[in-house]
């Protein structure tokens, strides 16, 4: 019911074992999204969210997600969060065990002061067990999350921009500073791309954003570099551990400009390089508006390996399958990275589009794995493979109650 505890229960016979992974045992909501107030007790076990569309469950996902750095998983604006007819703050808290040990997490926004405030307020509140830190990116310490969610069904088929933040997703979890340095370069593309909307000429100008641009722009894809090779061994591993896997083996490859030079040359000499494209092609650069080169237009391609057949022209089941194969290659490799530990998971209509035997090898392998999977849908006989090994909830308008 919304405003009482959700039993912290399993059913009988579930033995759990938590094997160090990151997860979630309390869950509150204030003003969120369409809860006035919800907890959720639960352990490491699965959590399957049941429910009519537009009940709630993917609002609960997207709590959870914010338990980690960034805008969650929907990347909607903050001051968007607030519940309607409310008074504009909102706020969600979680008990988290973690390998570090167990913390409390508390973040939100606190409502505006005036309407006039309002427009200003894009960032959130981050408290580390009653500690107010400086900006969200102090959770990447603590919590890992992996989602897939009804909108990543056409990575494949969408703009590259798509594929670039799931791999940059997976980036963050290799170099902690890989936000900031991407951030910084994009600041300065902006201010260069201003520049040169304005008909701006002042080399000094140009020059000290393009210097900028280098340094960042090569660290970004030296990172992502990095972060798709790892995959790419994942993925091998999977494959030698499981060749007739109903969730394909898949190959990852980076195209961009910046990716085939440090393929051949050391990243100083890329950046010089950069650099001096950069320059030499400003005029170009203006006529077009914007900046043609660098880690912004970078594409992650991935081909059907069975196949030999790049993804986008796989039917919609094979690209289904190759995701989800790519989405359980990133939490084995995060647990790998943790010694152990696994992320948490969030599987939004993850049981849509799925033939019972891909369902039940998926509920599978998030056991083996031994993540916290969080997963929603409308048809609990879908989940029935998960029956006494996971918490049933049904949501319903922003309440939740725990089914037997």
């Amino acid at each position: 019911m919304n405003g009482e505890p959700v039993p912290h229960s399993v059913p009988a016979g579930q033995v759990l074992e938590s094997r160090r992974s990151i997860w979630v045992e309390h869950l509150t909501l204030t003003n969120f999204r369409n809860y006035v107030y919800a907890r959720v007790d639960v352990t490491p076990a699965p959590v399957v969210l049941l429910g009519a569309n537009g009940s709630g469950k993917t609002n609960l996902l997207e709590a959870v997600s914010l338990l980690a750095p960034g805008q969650g998983l929907r990347r909607a604006p903050f001051t968007q969060l607030a519940r309607l007819g409310g008074s504009g703050d909102w706020a969600v808290a979680a008990t988290v065990h973690t390998p570090k040990g167990t913390i409390d997490i508390g973040t939100g926004q606190l409502p505006a002061q005036g309407s006039a405030d309002a427009g200003h307020r894009s960032g959130r509140l981050v408290r580390i067990d009653g500690v107010t830190q400086s900006g969200s990116g102090a959770l990447a310490d603590w919590v890992e999350l992996v989602w897939l969610t009804p909108a990543m069904d056409g990575l494949f088929t969408g703009p590259a921009s798509d594929r670039r933040a799931f791999l940059d997703r997976l980036t963050l979890c290799f170099d902690p500073g890989f936000r900031t340095r991407a951030s910084q370069f994009e600041r300065a593309m902006r201010q260069r791309n201003r520049l040169l909307q304005d008909g701006a000429t002042d080399d000094a100008l140009f020059a000290g954003l393009e210097l900028i641009m280098a340094e960042t722009g090569v660290a970004t894809a030296a990172a992502r570099i990095q972060a798709a090779a790892a995959l790419q061994a994942m993925i091998t591993e999977r494959r030698e551990r499981e060749p007739d896997s109903p969730f394909p083996w898949s190959r990852v490859a980076l195209e961009g400009w910046l990716e085939d030079q440090l393929a051949t040359q050391p990243a100083v000499d890329v950046e010089d390089a950069y650099r001096a494209l950069l320059r030499r092609e400003r005029e170009r650069d203006r006529a077009a508006g914007r900046t043609l080169v660098g880690p912004h237009r970078t594409d992650m391609l991935v081909e059907h390996g069975p196949k030999a057949m790049p993804a986008q022209f796989c039917s919609t089941g094979e690209q289904k399958a190759l995701l989800i194969g790519l989405v359980l290659a990133h939490a084995e490799l995060l647990a790998e990275r943790r010694a152990g530990a696994a992320p948490i998971l969030l599987l939004d209509e993850i049981a849509a589009h799925l033939d019972v035997s891909r369902r039940s090898a998926l509920f599978e392998e998030l056991l083996r794995i031994g993540s916290q999977a969080w997963m929603t849908g409308t048809d609990r006989q879908a989940f029935s493979a998960l029956e006494g090994r996971a918490h049933f909830l049904h949501v319903e308008d922003g309440c939740i109650r725990a089914l037997s």
